[in-house]
């Protein structure tokens, strides 16, 4: 059985007080809100809605929780970086993304969608600055991958590969394609092995 399929949604928050008590192994997805999050998370667990796809980047605005049917769970962060959205409710996400990314017991990773046409904005090196100090690992999907050609893949995949190898082995990088349904045994072998018990978040 696929790590992501038949995941069940638990849980929207909007603000930190809002989340429930930690309870099993937690993996976050977050990424720009055009690099194709929604569609990523919706391939993974075989559903094609389980994650809301909009054409207006942005509009996932919560915090949401799907629990996996190995008692982990997958977590949908709001999507960042579009420059349309009031600056009150950027603050406010900042905030929300910010706070759950460095202060929650039972994360166990991070999955960082890029897309790979335009990986590695401000935002996203942002987001690898918040979440690597924990020691945790960081999992890059670089997104639509089917729109370049092989060895513009291979050449992204590179230059992204070469930029964070300061990182060493917390940061992992591979290319992935919603619509081709490519990469999706890398990602869960790799997510997989974040998720071996550990009772002290069980």
């Amino acid at each position: 059985m696929s790590l992501f399929r038949n995941a069940q949604f638990e849980i929207s928050i909007a603000k930190p007080s809002g989340l429930p008590p930690p309870n099993g192994p937690e993996v976050a997805f977050a990424g720009r809100s055009n690099a194709g999050k929604s569609s990523a998370i919706n391939t993974l667990a075989n559903h094609t809605r389980l994650a809301f796809v909009s054409k207006t980047p942005g509009r996932t605005q919560l915090i949401n929780f799907f629990r996996l049917q190995n008692g982990a769970v997958l977590v949908d962060l709001p999507g960042y970086g579009y420059a349309e959205v009031p600056e009150a409710v950027r603050r406010q996400w900042q905030h929300l993304l910010e706070d759950y990314l460095t202060k929650r017991p039972n994360l166990v990773g991070l999955v960082l969608i890029m897309d790979s046409r335009h990986p590695l904005k401000d935002r996203d090196r942002v987001m690898i600055g918040w979440f690597a100090p924990s020691g945790r690992p960081i999992h890059c999907l670089l997104t639509k991958s089917d729109k370049l050609t092989r060895s513009e893949g291979a050449a992204t995949l590179a230059a992204v590969r070469k930029e964070l190898a300061a990182y060493g082995e917390q940061v992992t990088v591979q290319l992935f394609s919603s619509l081709k349904k490519t990469g999706m045994e890398e990602v869960e072998r790799v997510v997989g092995s974040w998720l071996t018990p550990d009772p002290d978040m069980l």
